[in-house]
């Protein structure tokens, strides 16, 4: 394969596969009904609650996990783009490839840190009565898993407010 795009095509097809595969969906560890190893098999106060209205929301949640990602997928395209570009174009082509690598993985990782460090994602602003008091509590989540009626909120800490989804979405159409 002595065409040099034909190299850069391949590096890049595969390192786009491999971010595809290596970023996380932001907000998702913020769920209700998502627990860290040192909640599980560890009591929690529950109490049933009378959730009254269900309105969308939107969550600012960390992507930093996303940004470093992208910047470490830069530098690699960067990199492997630079090297290959710099080494065909320059007369001695490991030295220009060297410097090409180079400044391409500088350029690739400062495309990466482009990415936001912050995210906004679905959420619910729920409002509810608990104990004759009204209260509203913003979650990270869809809409179509939460309705008016009762639910399930558990206390992981003081103030801390996770309403489990009181209702399933509907499948997504085929």
């Amino acid at each position: 394969m002595s065409n040099p795009w034909a190299k850069i095509s391949i590096g890049a097809a595969f390192l786009a596969a491999l971010s595809t595969t290596a970023c996380q969906a932001p907000g998702e560890n913020a769920k209700a009904n998502v627990y860290s190893e040192s909640q599980v098999n560890s009591r929690q106060a529950a109490e049933v609650i009378d959730i009254l209205a269900v309105m969308p929301a939107k969550v600012e949640v960390s992507n930093e996990q996303n940004q470093k990602t992208a910047q470490v997928i830069g530098g690699l395209l960067g990199a492997i783009g630079g090297g290959v570009l710099g080494g065909s174009l320059a007369n001695n082509g490991l030295a220009g490839g060297t410097v090409g690598a180079a400044g391409g993985a500088v350029a690739g990782a400062a495309a990466g840190s482009l990415v936001s460090s912050e995210a906004l994602v679905s959420g619910v602003s729920i409002t509810y009565e608990d104990h004759g008091q009204t209260y509203n509590s913003a979650q990270v989540g869809d809409i179509c898993e939460y309705a008016p009626g009762k639910a399930v909120m558990v206390a992981t800490g003081p103030g801390v407010t996770r309403i489990q989804p009181n209702t399933k979405c509907p499948p997504p159409k085929a």
